[in-house]
């Protein structure tokens, strides 16, 4: 009698044609409009109702990485690699990325090493692997002869490799390596952070990150910082955050006051701004008026949403060119 109940039971759960796929798209549309949250759960959802494919796995890995969710983000990976994803170096380049902020150096070490074991590195990627290889063997190093000289004292961290390598490294490279200091004790290397910051051709976004960090721990030094054909001398223990800059804080209330009926044009240009106020930091948009500048973030929206506006050309072309810059994916 009871097995009858529970036969009947499982046979009332019964899939629609295209169920699965409409949750995969639908995680996919929120994942594109930068809801990773929703997305998340959607993909979860249905992933229990069916197996997702490439470009579906693919896009919840990088919601998962947006959210932090990195253990997470690490397991879809490796169902990824599993399958021998088409955009495999693509895959393989977050898992490594999602590895590190696990600070999993030494695993990230031994995959390169069995992918030049397998001879699976197109020449083009070899020099970039092998310096990925050296860095994270470097770390892992410092890490254990850190934890039998001191095992509870972790605030010098791995900083002292930015002090002479990071500029040897790729962008993402830098970043992953930046990535990691926010919880440690910068001071020891102020006078090195101050020398990249001050690099003629440090990357406007990776100087900005390191501005920012000198800004949190309020440290007192003067550093002379040139970007965008600009110059400036700022002291970090006297500078706002880049969201508290006086211009942002004016654009961003008139974008709110615009966009008060439209939510998701309001929080995409919300994003980008302030994407693109880390570029400029600690300079802004001052050779636009502020008012010009939140249209401008407006009209740049709606044009991706796929809306025909009119367009100011010299300042959306001047944020299509900060976009490309703070775009450190590919």
């Amino acid at each position: 009698m009871n097995e009858n109940k529970e036969n009947k039971n499982k046979r009332k759960v019964i899939l629609f044609p295209g169920t699965v796929d409409r949750l995969f798209n639908e995680a996919k549309k929120l994942a594109e409009t930068l809801h990773y949250n929703e997305a998340n759960e959607m993909f979860e959802q249905a992933l229990l109702l069916g197996e997702g494919d490439e470009i579906s796995l693919s896009i919840f890995a990088y919601s998962l990485y947006e959210v932090k969710n990195f253990e997470r983000a690490k397991q879809i990976c490796e169902e990824l690699l599993a399958i021998g994803p088409s955009m495999y170096f693509e895959v393989m380049e977050l898992y490594l990325t999602i590895c590190m902020q696990l600070r999993q150096f030494k695993q990230v070490e031994k995959i390169i090493e069995s992918l030049f074991d397998e001879e699976l590195i197109p020449e083009h990627e070899i020099e970039k692997f092998e310096r990925l290889k050296n860095l994270n063997a470097h770390i892992a190093e410092n890490q254990g002869s850190q934890l039998q000289s001191s095992p509870v004292n972790d605030d010098d961290g791995d900083f002292e490799i930015i002090a002479s390598e990071l500029l040897k490294l790729s962008v993402q490279e830098q970043l992953m390596i930046i990535n990691e200091l926010p919880e440690k004790n910068i001071r020891p290397y102020v006078k090195e952070i101050k020398a990249v910051i001050e690099t003629e051709d440090v990357h406007p976004f990776i100087q900005s990150l390191l501005l920012i960090l000198l800004v949190e721990q309020e440290v007192n030094l003067d550093l002379n910082i040139a970007k965008f054909d600009m110059t400036k001398q700022v002291n970090p223990a006297q500078l706002p955050l880049p969201t508290k800059m006086p211009q942002y804080e004016e654009i961003a209330t008139i974008i709110s006051e615009k966009l008060v009926q439209e939510p998701s044009t309001l929080e995409f240009a919300q994003h980008l701004m302030a994407k693109h106020a880390i570029v400029l930091y600690p300079f802004e948009w001052a050779i636009f008026r502020s008012e010009d500048i939140a249209l401008s973030y407006i009209e740049f929206v709606k044009s991706m949403f796929g809306e025909i506006v009119k367009i100011n050309s010299e300042i959306v072309d001047f944020l299509q060119k900060i976009e490309k810059i703070s775009d450190l994916q590919e």
